[in-house]
């Protein structure tokens, strides 16, 4: 059997810049599936297993292995079965067995990110980090995040993070992920970095579920737009610059429902 022709997709990428992630959408599942997320080199491949009246099934393949789940994968082919008329505006995709809500808002695809809960503020050393935050917190979907804000933009983009230093603070708080923010930026609501060397990664270009987790926080604090229930965030990442759109609604208790998406931008006919 001919591999099937992948469509090329840039996911979350900051306008005019090409950060953010690519994704090769094929629009079935049919062959060898990572053979053909190999032969495509885009570090992310998505294949519609199948359509039904809910929404698509999906299975996403790095170049190596069977990735299982990936919101910028699921963006990439909503976007594309939106574009081909197959699927409505409010629906939801299926990844390893689990229904993930989806809705288009503005042209963009968001994902249900579930209720964000925000913990009391934790005992942390940030001085190895070479930063002192003002707000710390630890904000969660299911996987704990902790959250400390920067003075500036410059002080968050000249931030260098140390893998070692960053594994130990997770360790004594209790947390697999740091992310640093800043609300000095115009270009967004919110700027910030993501680090995860517990989750197997040191940082990430555009990560949807910790995103998911500062609006969450920032809700709590009385950061975000009053009247204003979308927020857009610039992931800092160097040399990747990425921009996600959240919808929030505050729950009772502290809690937030979060959805996350961002554009799609489709590179290939």
């Amino acid at each position: 059997m001919t591999d099937l022709v992948p469509t090329l997709y840039r996911i979350y990428a900051a306008p005019r810049t090409e950060g953010g992630k690519l994704v090769s959408v094929f629009p079935t599942a049919e062959g060898d599936w990572q053979a053909q997320a190999k032969k495509a080199g885009t570090p992310l491949s998505v294949f519609i297993e199948r359509l039904d009246d809910h929404g698509a099934h999906l299975r996403v393949f790095t170049p190596t292995r069977d990735k299982g789940d990936s919101d910028s994968a699921a963006i990439a082919a909503l976007s594309d079965l939106q574009t081909a008329g197959q699927i409505a505006d409010v629906s939801s995709v299926w990844m390893k067995g689990e229904e993930y809500p989806a809705q288009l808002c503005g042209g963009e695809w968001l994902l249900k990110q579930g209720d964000v809960s925000v913990l009391d503020t934790p005992e942390a050393d940030f001085g190895p980090l070479a930063i002192q935050p003002q707000h710390v917190q630890i904000a969660t979907t299911g996987r704990p995040n902790l959250l400390a804000d920067m003075p500036s933009l410059n002080a968050l983009t000249d931030f260098q993070p140390d893998v070692d230093t960053i594994r130990q603070l997770g360790r004594e708080t209790n947390t697999t992920g740091l992310i640093l923010y800043t609300l000095d930026t115009e270009r967004a609501d919110v700027a910030f970095r993501a680090f995860g060397p517990l989750k197997g990664f040191t940082e990430d270009a555009a990560s949807s579920n910790m995103f998911a987790c500062l609006v969450g926080a920032l809700s709590v604090l009385g950061a975000l737009p009053e009247n204003e229930p979308l927020v857009r965030g610039l992931q800092m990442m160097p040399g990747v610059p990425s921009r996600l759109s959240a919808q929030y609604a505050p729950q009772p208790g502290g809690a937030s429902d979060v959805w996350v998406g961002g554009a799609a931008r489709r590179l290939n006919e």
